[in-house]
Order: structure tokens, then C-alpha cells, then sequence
């Protein structure tokens, strides 16, 4: 078992939920209007010059095909993201028990 956090800006929102329902992924808790800093990146601090937040998803995964399916379709969809700031992050980590 896995779980991913999948941390993106608030404006790709709808995009990232299309990649979810793509891949046959129902199921997530999502937090918004997170603020933070990412490595190299401008951060989102939800005022001043940077009013913008990031939404972030944790997805519990007990098969590993929902899982790399989401991951090829984000890796896609970064593909097309100009700029680092802006790509969608994927955090996996083991899981060892769901109650």
C-alpha cells in the first residue's frame, strides 16, 4: 500500500481532477488554500504578491495501477507547464495500514 500527496496550484485545481477521474481515482481528501514554499519555486502565501494558494490531495492507494496511472498523467500534464513553479507535485510514501 502507498499513499501520494499530489500539491498543485489552486488554478490547476480542475485539471488535476480530470486527471484523478481519468485514471478511475474516486476517492482523496483535499485541502485548499495551503500555503508554502517549495525548493527553487515563488511561494504561495495567499496575500501580498503572492496571493496565490495550492490545493493538496492525499490519496490512499491500496494497488499500485491507479497509482502509476496518475503518475504518467501528471508527468504528461507537467509536460506541458511553462513554468516550475506552476507543475504538479507528486509526494509518495509508504502506507502500512488503513483503520
Amino acid at each position: 500500500m502507498k499513499i501520494a500527496f499530489v500539491v498543485h496550484n489552486e488554478l490547476f485545481t480542475s485539471q488535476v481532477m480530470k486527471l484523478l477521474a481519468a485514471a478511475g481515482i474516486d476517492y482523496y481528501t483535499r485541502w485548499d488554500e495551503v500555503k508554502g514554499k517549495g525548493p527553487g519555486t515563488e511561494p504561495h502565501l495567499g496575500r501580498g504578491g503572492t496571493p496565490s494558494t495550492n490545493s493538496v490531495l492525499m490519496i490512499a492507494f491500496q494497488e499500485d495501477a491507479p497509482l502509476e496511472t496518475l503518475i504518467q498523467s501528471i508527468t504528461a500534464a507537467n509536460a506541458g507547464i511553462k513554468r516550475p513553479d506552476d507543475k504538479i507535485r507528486l509526494f509518495q510514501l509508504p502506507l502500512e495500514r488503513i483503520v
